[in-house]
């Protein structure tokens, strides 16, 4: 045994056992067979997600380079400024502009902190850094308003809805043939079949509830129509209806957007054990993460795991849609913010612009020397490591090129970059750049008010769509029990296209309830109206038996009488 031990003690440790599995692997009698088993699993479970080690012809563990842009195309753009980036290709000039740029709003905020003058802000005796909360800033009467429009609204129900909506958008004619690219034969049962999805009822129970539809139907449309590029169209075609009504321009203009993660239960525990995230309990479940416009339309939406960070799919939702609007600034709470989404946010044009909690804990970065900022010196984590992002910029432009140019997608690379163990160059150098940005936003929400209110209100809007969707999603106790990832997508997608619609029906109506208010002799205030909101669904039977009435449609260029307050 002795010398067995000593053989043991002589023979060479593999390097990928790192110290947190030494001790378990190498026993005092020797290798642990089945530590070192779960080790070699788990190492390679790492170094594959990471790109430390690939795997030939694979589509998802393929060598990190062959996500990017092959060199000679990536050249060949840059020679004719065909990168589709929003700053300055030149590193010199872009880390030239943005550091003059970071040293004038530290120099800002340094004198504004040092007289207390920050707006809502400041510091304590013991140099910590303070916000006010931010008021309520609904005025008197906005409810009141809110209550008189809604009571004026028909009542109807969720088939009812669909039909009139797709009455005046045609979203239905997105669902086309897989393989000859025609329109479904049948609209209703297409509806019946998206709305089985939307209120998570599935197609046997669906097929109980409508009459004239049978599972076999069902099934086949879902087969045939139902896929993920056609939810994608027909939701663009809603958001692009709301986009263009007149009264959502109350709300927003379409530039900005907000972002946040939902959480459905998972039924199964067996499947989904590892899903848990305490942020919600102690049960498994995932996350339906979708977007929304100022003017309230979820735009995007994907099923990521409970666990993910949100921030790995914050851009997917602003390059990815199909619809028309061009955001320009987009909301996110902590769970969606890393350097990395801040630098890649910058360099693809948007403005990223978080709700970041315990702001004071968070680190701002400066170039240089730290003693010109005595006010701001507990804020201050360190310096940038601008040579690091010179001697990688060209990997930085070819790495946000190929998101760009649609190579690969932003939630892969994000992924990737900020898996363990990888902390190659590039992932550095990204890091840094973010660092740089994320200071310079720190800096701006110091000082404006304004900011902090655009992302409060943002925010707000994706929260209280939730509340919608959660009444929507009403059938096995709002659990999600599919299996599949598909399935579960089309969930997702078909509980946003359905939300998008009721949004759509309550803007267009909730214009008409106002102008008969205006009618009527009552005198509405204008400033009132961007306070009111499309997410109403009292006035919409979402339970019960899904009949689609044909003589309770409404003709085309028509709508439904208002409720008086009497009927109300």
């Amino acid at each position: 045994m002795t010398a067995k031990r000593e053989k043991f003690r002589m023979m060479p440790r593999p390097v990928f056992v790192r110290k947190r599995w030494a001790s378990l692997v190498f026993t005092r009698d020797g290798l642990d067979r089945r530590f070192y088993e779960l080790c070699v699993l788990s190492e390679l479970k790492n170094a594959l997600r990471s790109g430390d080690i690939w795997v030939q012809d694979s589509r998802q563990f393929k060598d990190f380079e062959a996500y990017l842009l092959p060199p000679a195309r990536f050249t060949e753009l840059r020679g004719e400024h065909h990168l589709g980036l929003a700053v300055a290709i030149d590193c010199e000039s872009y880390l030239e502009s943005r550091l003059a740029e970071l040293e004038h709003e530290m120099a800002t905020v340094e004198h504004l902190a040092a007289a207390d003058t920050l707006p809502d802000a400041g510091f304590t005796p013991a140099g910590r850094l303070k916000i006010t909360p931010l008021h309520n800033t609904v005025p008197e009467g906005a409810e009141a308003l809110m209550e008189q429009a809604y009571s004026r609204l028909p009542h109807l129900k969720i088939t009812e809805l669909l039909l009139e909506v797709d009455d005046w958008t045609g979203f239905t004619q997105h669902f086309t043939h897989l393989k000859n690219g025609a329109a479904a034969g049948d609209r209703q049962l297409l509806l019946t079949t998206i709305l089985a999805d939307a209120i998570n009822l599935g197609l046997t129970k669906m097929a109980e509830s409508c009459p004239d539809a049978s599972y076999a139907k069902l099934a086949w449309l879902q087969a045939w129509h139902i896929r993920d590029e056609t939810y994608a169209a027909a939701l663009a075609e809603l958001t692009n209806a709301q986009y263009h009504q007149p009264f959502a321009a109350y709300w927003g203009d379409g530039t900005t957007s907000s972002s946040d993660g939902q959480n459905f239960k998972a039924g199964g525990q067996g499947q989904f054990a590892g899903h848990v995230n305490l942020k919600y309990g102690q049960e498994p479940g995932i996350q339906f993460y979708t977007h929304i416009s100022d003017q309230y339309a979820p735009f995007h939406t994907q099923v990521i795991n409970a666990t993910v960070r949100d921030a790995t799919h914050v851009l997917d939702g602003l390059l990815y849609h199909e619809s028309d609007l061009r955001i320009a600034e987009h909301y996110t709470d902590t769970a969606g913010f890393t350097d990395h989404v801040f630098a890649l946010m910058q360099l693809l044009g948007y403005r990223f612009a978080p709700r970041i909690r315990d702001l004071a804990d968070r680190r701002l970065y400066i170039p240089g020397d730290a003693s010109p900022y005595p006010t701001l010196s507990g804020m201050i984590g360190g310096r940038i490591n601008i040579r690091h992002i010179r001697s990688h910029w060209d990997e930085i432009l070819r790495l946000a090129a190929s998101i760009k140019q649609g190579t690969v997608t932003a939630s892969l690379m994000l992924r990737k970059l900020g898996s363990y163990p990888r902390q190659n160059g590039l992932a550095i150098a990204l890091r840094e750049l973010g660092r740089i940005e994320r200071t310079l936003f720190t800096l701006d929400w110091l000082q404006n008010v304004d900011l902090r209110r655009r992302v409060q209100v943002g925010l707000n809007k994706g929260e209280a769509k939730n509340a919608l969707a959660r009444a929507v999603f009403l059938n096995r106790l709002g659990e999600v029990r599919d299996r599949s990832y598909e399935n579960q997508r089309y969930r997702a997608s078909g509980l946003n296209l359905v939300v998008n619609a009721i949004i759509l029906w309550n803007t267009v109506y909730m214009e008409r309830a106002i102008q008969s208010l205006t009618d009527s002799g009552q005198p509405v205030d204008e400033d009132l109206l961007p306070h009111l909101s499309p997410l109403g669904w009292e006035h919409i039977n979402l339970t019960g038996d899904y009949v689609w009435q044909q003589d309770k449609r409404v003709a085309r260029g028509r709508f439904r009488p208002l409720r008086t307050p009497r009927e109300a």
